[in-house]
């Protein structure tokens, strides 16, 4: 007997459990559901507890988009002390980027964050869609973050970190959330942006609990093989 992994076979469930809705926010899960029609159209779902972005810890991976004139070194001590982080190295007279292209809404706010170090004091540049934020970077491992939001009608965001002409920074835990702070650094490998989710179920229950207070579970799924 032969036994392998069926990547195509994989599949992903999240329960979701709701309390305290208001009237409005209660309608709006129930013109969700409508807009579904149950579990027959997809939708895209982005992972509320996972890191967007694709293999996180392997700057490297096809995943990444990279500037042609950066230099990516692996195996450098991060901030947790494995060897984990990467140095990038720019050798052009002009500023190069590495990022990802993810395919989730762009009216969405997201919260793209990194741990930076440099051994002469400079900045780094981080983008969101057509966005830009400028953060120092010290010789001391330093978390930095920025909230934005894409293009508004967009169905696609893009998210980078850019280094100047000439300067080597260090980066470690790349990583964006569809929220407005960072939390928690998470490792990724698939990325948490799941194209053509389903909800599991082709009836909405939502309890009315007390004035102006709902409660309600709701179930998605993806699969890759469907």
């Amino acid at each position: 007997m032969i036994k392998l992994a069926d990547p195509a076979a994989e599949v992903t469930e999240w329960l979701l459990t709701y309390t305290d809705l208001s009237e409005e926010e209660a309608a709006a899960l129930r013109a969700f559901f409508n807009a579904a029609e149950g579990t027959l159209n997809g939708f895209t779902f982005l992972d509320p507890a996972g890191n967007l972005l694709a293999w996180s810890d392997q700057l490297d991976n096809a995943a990444w988009q990279t500037g042609p004139l950066l230099t990516l070194t692996p195996e450098i001590i991060d901030p947790r002390g494995a060897n984990r982080a990467w140095r990038l190295s720019n050798g052009g007279g002009a500023e190069q980027t590495i990022g990802q292209t993810l395919s989730s809404p762009g009216e969405y706010q997201y919260c793209l964050s990194a741990y930076v170090r440099a051994a002469a004091v400079t900045n780094v540049r981080l983008i969101i869609g057509s966005e830009v934020a400028r953060r120092a970077v010290t010789s001391d491992w330093t978390r930095i973050a920025w909230t934005s939001s894409g293009d508004e009608q967009a169905t696609s965001v893009r998210f980078a970190i850019e280094i100047g002409a000439g300067d080597v920074v260090d980066v470690y835990g790349l990583q964006v959330e569809a929220q407005t702070a960072a939390s928690g650094y998470k490792a990724s490998t698939r990325g948490g942006v799941y194209e053509d989710a389903h909800l599991a179920d082709d009836a909405l229950t939502i309890a009315r609990t007390d004035v102006n207070r709902h409660s309600c579970t709701v179930k998605i799924i993806h699969a890759n093989h469907l």
